[in-house]
């Protein structure tokens, strides 16, 4: 399987546009999973460094995590003023927890602007690209959270720091 949505401008992306490799994880923000693998992440970033470019897009599966849309919307939000990867962070930091009462904290803790964030996430005012990234994700035959891309295909390998790693390397 190929990714069907090529990266671009308006993804969320850490690490030079330019790298070698770049790796896409589609994820939920309540799949515990995808909170395992997020400091699994964070440290082959820092390994890869330079060579390494991060994007996430969402997936939530509402089905059977039903805060994870929520998360989702927030993190968008959060990214509207400029704090993204904060608000990404502190979800998984404090998934075990989630719920709007989490949100509306970490929204503070991050100093965002709370009127805006509030009538953000009241308007849904980022609905449709959370739901971009899940109809990308469908496009591209994911079926559960988290996968990964790299170089736009799909890593079939297991979900260990060491294989991923190894399979990023070798790219």
């Amino acid at each position: 399987m190929t990714l069907s949505v090529a990266v671009g401008k308006s993804d969320h992306a850490q690490g030079p546009e330019n790298a070698p490799v770049t790796l896409v994880e589609y994820g939920d923000y309540q799949c515990p999973y995808c909170a395992d693998v997020h400091s699994m992440i964070q440290s082959i970033a820092k390994t890869m460094g330079p060579n390494l470019r991060f994007v996430f897009r969402h997936m939530p599966l509402n089905d059977v995590h039903p805060y994870a849309q929520y998360a989702a919307e927030a993190a968008e939000a959060a990214g509207a003023q400029g704090k993204f990867w904060e608000m990404h962070d502190a979800i998984y930091d404090h998934q075990s927890d989630l719920g709007s009462d989490l949100v509306h904290t970490l929204a503070l803790t991050l100093k965002l602007d709370m009127p805006r964030f509030e009538a953000d996430m009241e308007a849904r005012r980022y609905r449709p690209r959370v739901k971009r990234d899940f109809m990308g994700a469908m496009r591209s035959g994911v079926a559960a959270t988290p996968t990964f891309f790299i170089n736009g295909e799909r890593y079939e390998g297991n979900l260990e720091q060491r294989a991923l790693l190894t399979a990023l390397q070798r790219t």
